[in-house]
């Protein structure tokens, strides 16, 4: 099931990077006051109009071991939970468990 969520998420990541400059090109033109309204219009329409999944607010970071969506290490890309039994076994270079 995880890998199912973390290709899903890599897919997603690939469409945004995909779409980023044309969703950034008609959010200026948006925004822009300058420009007549119906060409704002005409711009929101296309931005309306590009895949849902182009947004980088739908990206969510995931653990790559098992997927889980909430406190990931974004340097490591891994859970909290996977994290501190790595740390634990001594397979992640430079980290070791602190006991005083």
């Amino acid at each position: 099931m995880s890998e199912k969520r973390n290709i899903r998420d890599h897919k997603r990541r690939l469409l945004a990077a995909k779409y980023e400059l044309r969703r950034k090109l008609y959010k200026a033109f948006c925004k822009d006051p300058d420009l007549p309204s119906d060409m704002r219009d005409k711009h929101r329409y296309k931005l309306s109009k590009l895949p849902r999944n182009s947004s980088f607010a739908r990206v969510r970071n995931r653990c790559i071991s098992t997927g889980r969506p909430r406190s990931v290490y974004e340097f490591f890309r891994i859970s909290r939970i996977v994290f501190r039994g790595l740390a634990s076994r001594g397979p992640l270079m430079g980290i070791k468990k602190s006991s005083w």
